[in-house]
Formats: structure tokens, C-alpha cells, sequence
């Protein structure tokens, strides 16, 4: 779409982008990266690509306008040699889901939010939680699509408030001077965007 001369991306667009960056650091997680700690002081390496993992196969469902369940977390690592083939296939699927017409359109979940919102919650977990992953495991992550950065940047205006008071965003962190607008948006969330 083109409002004003800027285009507009759909959701499921902009997944694919960040898809595409996501499956590349998931594939670069070693076995023995597992137990790291991340920029989310509660998750080690193993129990946030678990939590990404489900975020991805709950976002499906919300896509499509049928319940979803984030309580209990199953291990989807352990024993399971595949588990990075079948978070990339997952990530396809949530790609997929958000593509569908429609998908954007109406309310979705059980708070009945926007539809584009709760895409854009998805958006953000599978853009800052790679960036999570890559810092914990020693992998380069290239900052988002500005694309996917303007989009989360109103995301996360709109869902700060809500997201500081539950424990799901910490408080702002100091933006590194030359931050760059990734850097920023990752600030905004409570992360310190240069954590090693």
C-alpha cells in the first residue's frame, strides 16, 4: 500500500525480513551456547529460544483469530536435535499465518487489541529476541530493516505503559551516543544496547 507517497508494509512482510535474519542466527546457536546468559536476565540461551519458540507457534493461532495458551513453556530443545530447523519451519508458518487477507483486519486475543498490533508484538519478540540470541552467542546482528524498525518503533509507543507495568519491558536504558534507531528502539524496551 501507498499512503502519501511512503509505502506501507503488511505484517507478514515484514516477518519475512526479520524471518530471514532470525533463521540465520538460530542456525549459529552451538549446543554448548545453551546455558549463556542474554540480555533477559530471566533466560538463559536454551529457555529464550524456548520462549521464541512458542511466541512463534502462538502467534499462528492469534493470526488466525483462535485462542492461544502462553502458559506453560514446553522444552522444545532438549533430546530434539532438529529444534533450529523446526523453529525456522515455525517462523515460515508464523510468516505465512500473518500474510493470510485478512489477518490484520478486526481484533485478535484474548485483550481483543488490534490485529496489526498483536502482528507487530509478534514482530517485535522475533526482531529483539534474535538480537538477544545473537548478543548472547557471539553473532553479528546486522540492526533490523528500518521497515521493521518504524513499525516497531509505533509498537512500542503504544504498548510501553502496559509493558513496563507487567515486567515485559524494562525502564528505558541509556541510548549510546550515535545510537542508531535500532539501537534506540532496543533502549526502549530496557535493554542496553550494547550488551556483550
Amino acid at each position: 500500500m501507498d499512503t502519501n507517497g511512503v509505502k506501507t508494509y503488511g505484517i507478514g512482510e515484514l516477518l519475512a525480513t526479520a524471518r530471514e535474519r532470525a533463521v540465520v542466527v538460530v542456525r549459529g546457536i552451538s549446543d554448548e551456547a545453551l546455558v549463556a546468559p542474554t540480555p533477559c536476565a530471566e533466560y538463559d540461551v536454551k529457555a529464550l529460544v524456548n520462549h521464541l519458540y512458542q511466541v512463534i507457534v502462538q502467534f499462528q493461532r492469534l493470526a488466525a483469530k483462535e485462542a492461544s495458551d502462553f502458559g506453560d513453556t514446553p522444552d522444545r530443545v532438549t533430546g530434539n536435535a532438529e529444534w533450529r530447523e523446526g523453529l525456522a519451519l515455525e517462523a515460515d508458518r508464523l510468516v505465512a499465518a500473518w500474510s493470510v487477507p485478512g489477518a490484520e483486519e478486526g481484533t485478535t486475543g484474548g485483550m481483543d487489541m488490534p490485529a496489526r498490533l498483536v502482528g507487530s508484538m509478534a514482530l517485535l519478540d522475533l526482531t529483539v529476541h534474535v538480537w538477544d540470541l545473537a548478543r548472547a552467542t557471539g553473532q553479528d546482528y546486522p540492526g533490523a530493516d528500518e521497515a521493521v524498525v518504524t513499525e516497531l518503533a509505533g509498537a512500542v509507543d503504544t504498548l510501553a505503559p502496559t509493558a513496563r507495568k507487567t515486567g515485559v519491558f524494562g525502564e528505558p536504558a541509556a541510548e549510546p551516543e550515535g545510537a542508531s534507531r535500532f539501537e534506540r528502539l532496543l533502549a526502549r524496551t530496557g535493554r542496553d544496547p550494547r550488551w556483550r
